[in-house]
């Protein structure tokens, strides 16, 4: 046997071989898809004769879910749900996934790129993770709420049944059921999970007032303890990413800690909660004055409760959306963006309305998705300003 030891031909030879083995790699490709009837496009084989290009935001997008749309940012992807089931869309308007299926009251909620999908008064419950379906759950009774942490774990609350006044089911981020409790007295309104899927508090509403009970380590259904708000209303309860779990009464911004003490982050007795978004930066409240119309103010709050802005408004208020450090409100009469200090920031473009929209939804980048049953647009801040 001869030995050909010249680099120049073993390099041309090694090319010729790897051309051959990606020839025959596509080839193979092509007939298994043209057999299966797969796409034949994958993000891999594209790579290899394309350049890549960063996709850019789209400025409008279509969803086709149905009536009653609601939707959910997942962090790079658009998420809606409505009568006919769950779409994601990428930031460019393409469609990511598509799951169809019924609902008469959908609902959804997302946290750090996982989204749940539920039906309120229904049975069904998708649990989502970007542009994935994982789980696809059917409840034994009517769905109440659900809500799902930043790593997917998820809480479903259901109505009772055998005297009992509530059920809240935790899920891991699979989708299997890991604990359960159920009430014996007060109705059940939500429950979450903590975000080390370690201790549960569920809200749930007395013959005294409301009441959020503490379930730490998710091994008995015994109570660890709870948080009494006697004679008043606990309209939500919220996780931060840090810190103690926040709830919002009818009169008062509240932390309570996991021993189910209780701190009063703000006051607003004497005026009406509107509506009020949270996030990992700032919280902000609609507040309304008792009197004839919408006069009131907006709020905003560092998680501390300490006070960054107000803003007077006499306009009714539709929606209100936070994230990325700014606060999108949508009116009935057009959309504006503030600064967590409540500082009105400037709109691209032509101040042109959404018609029919019923939400706002922000997004990253100084951007918001004003959306309702027929048109989905984006807003765009001109130029973000520190406050």
């Amino acid at each position: 046997m001869i030995s050909d030891n010249n680099p120049k031909k073993k390099k041309r030879r090694l090319i010729g071989v790897l051309g051959s083995l990606l020839s025959l790699a596509a080839l193979s490709y092509i007939a298994i898809s043209l057999i299966s009837g797969r796409d034949m496009r994958p993000s891999w084989l594209m790579g290899l004769f394309s350049a890549r290009e960063p996709v850019e935001m789209a400025d409008e997008y279509n969803f086709d879910v149905g009536q009653n749309r609601v939707f959910a940012n997942m962090g790079g992807l658009l998420a809606a749900a409505g009568t006919l089931g769950v779409q994601v869309l990428d930031i460019g308007g393409g469609e990511a996934l598509r799951d169809p299926f019924r609902m008469s009251h959908p609902s959804i909620s997302a946290n750090n790129g996982w989204a749940i999908v539920f039906d309120i008064g229904g049975t069904t419950v998708r649990s989502l993770n970007g542009a994935r379906a994982v789980a696809s759950i059917e409840t034994d009774s009517a769905i109440i709420s659900a809500s799902i942490n930043r790593n997917g774990w998820f809480c479903v609350c259901t109505q009772g049944a055998g005297g009992y006044r509530g059920v809240a089911t935790v899920y891991n981020n699979k989708g299997n059921p890991v604990y359960k409790t159920s009430l014996s007295s007060g109705y059940i309104l939500s429950a979450l999970l903590s975000p080390d899927d370690r201790s549960l508090a569920v809200l749930n509403l007395t013959d005294d007032g409301s009441r959020v009970t503490f379930y730490h380590g998710l091994d008995s259904d015994i109570a660890d303890c709870a948080f009494d708000f006697p004679g008043r209303l606990i309209v939500d309860i919220w996780y931060p990413p840090d810190g103690m779990l926040v709830a919002i009464s009818t009169e008062s911004l509240i932390a309570v800690d996991k021993n189910g003490i209780g701190r009063e982050l703000y006051n607003f007795f004497g005026k009406r909660l509107g509506s009020y978004t949270f996030d990992a930066d700032f919280y902000a409240l609609h507040l309304l004055d008792y009197s004839i119309g919408f006069r009131g103010q907006l709020v905003t709050l560092g998680t501390d409760g300490k006070l960054l802005g107000e803003f007077p408004t006499d306009r009714g208020i539709v929606s209100m959306s936070s994230g990325s450090g700014f606060l999108a409100v949508l009116r009935n009469d057009g959309l504006s963006f503030f600064s967590a200090g409540l500082e009105e920031l400037a709109l691209s473009g032509d101040r042109i309305f959404a018609s029919g929209a019923s939400r706002v939804l922000a997004l990253e980048g100084g951007a918001a998705l004003a959306a309702g049953d027929h048109s989905a647009v984006i807003y765009r801040i001109t130029t973000r300003r520190e406050s």
